[in-house]
């Protein structure tokens, strides 16, 4: 998952590189001209990956930004009952860990408790895949209309932008440690 620079539209950093949708993309990225899409606003552009390189370039299918988390939640469908806890969610689903047995295709309710002060935020959702990874649940419709689900994620994410994008900038104290002789390099 390769973030690059800003959304030229929204001007955030939830910018991925994504598969070429049209022959025009496609004739384009053999000249490392490739496509790239802003999970915050859907904008989708061309951007010259230079001698970044393509090997190995598997681009993300996502469609949205998932976002790492530890959460209680709780969930059921017809006879099972269950307890786990969300490794990582976004506007589309979520990944959880959990010792009770589920099988694809199944449709759940959960509760996801994002905090004590609050009632769990509930959203139906259907298992799409079970591995040694956690139990993935795609929410069905009516969970991504959910605007306590959808603020959550949007904090959560600015958050992480944030945090990334303060770890990626030069700060001053690399400066001064250089002065100092601190940095022995």
């Amino acid at each position: 998952m390769e973030q690059t620079g800003l959304c030229p539209q929204c001007w955030r950093r939830e910018v991925l590189q994504s598969r070429p949708q049209s022959l025009g993309e496609l004739v384009a990225s053999w000249v490392r001209v490739v496509p790239f899409s802003c999970r915050s606003c859907g904008y989708r552009f061309l951007e010259w990956v230079g001698m970044r390189g393509m090997a190995g370039f598997l681009p993300d299918r996502r469609r949205h930004l998932r976002v790492p988390v530890r959460l209680s939640l709780s969930f059921s469908g017809g006879k099972v009952r269950g307890k786990g806890t969300v490794i990582d969610i976004s506007l589309g689903g979520c990944k959880i860990q959990s010792d009770v047995p589920v099988t694809v295709d199944d449709i759940y309710y959960l509760e996801i408790l994002v905090s004590e002060q609050e009632p769990p935020i509930e959203v139906p959702a259907i298992v799409r895949s079970v591995g040694p990874r956690g139990i993935v649940f795609t929410f069905l419709r009516r969970a991504q209309e959910n605007k306590r689900l959808q603020t959550f994620i949007r904090s959560r994410a600015d958050v992480a932008s944030a945090i990334i994008s303060d770890a990626t900038s030069p700060s001053d104290s690399g400066c001064v440690a250089k002065e100092k002789g601190w940095n022995k390099g």
